[in-house]
């Protein structure tokens, strides 16, 4: 029994980590987000300082043409994780459904038998089956 309680820890904890991994991602989107916002901000402010609007002007802003490269590599960046997000989101529904699939054996093994009943080998050999492993 308690060799298949470490194993709904284990599950647990990998879950958590996924989900904390799935929540950087998402912040750091959202920071590139916000930071293209505030650059695109700076751009129409310098813009309209030097009354020069055309990037392809000799007199164009040398700040607005960096800060334009800036944001689009914002932008870009928080593409590529978007893709990440999507990678991440489905890691973590499926370390979900393993610690559901565990949980679940875990109430079954408790509802069966008195606690010290199963050998912790037997018990870790049902957590094995139940997981495919």
């Amino acid at each position: 029994m308690k060799s298949l309680d470490t194993i709904v820890r284990l599950k647990r904890f990998q879950a958590e980590e996924k989900r904390r991994h799935l929540v950087q991602i998402q912040t750091m989107i959202a920071d590139f987000d916000r930071m293209a916002r505030d650059l695109d901000r700076e751009i129409e402010s310098e813009e309209q300082r030097s009354g020069i609007v055309d990037t392809q002007h000799f007199a164009y802003s040398t700040y607005a043409r960096a800060a334009a490269t800036r944001r689009d590599n914002l932008r870009r960046s928080a593409d590529e994780l978007k893709g990440q997000l999507d990678d991440a989101q489905a890691v973590l529904d499926l370390a979900l459904d393993e610690l559901k699939k565990v949980e679940a054996l875990s109430e079954r093994e408790r509802a069966e038998s008195p606690v010290d009943n199963i050998p912790p080998r037997q018990a870790a050999g049902r957590a094995r089956a139940v997981l495919g492993a």
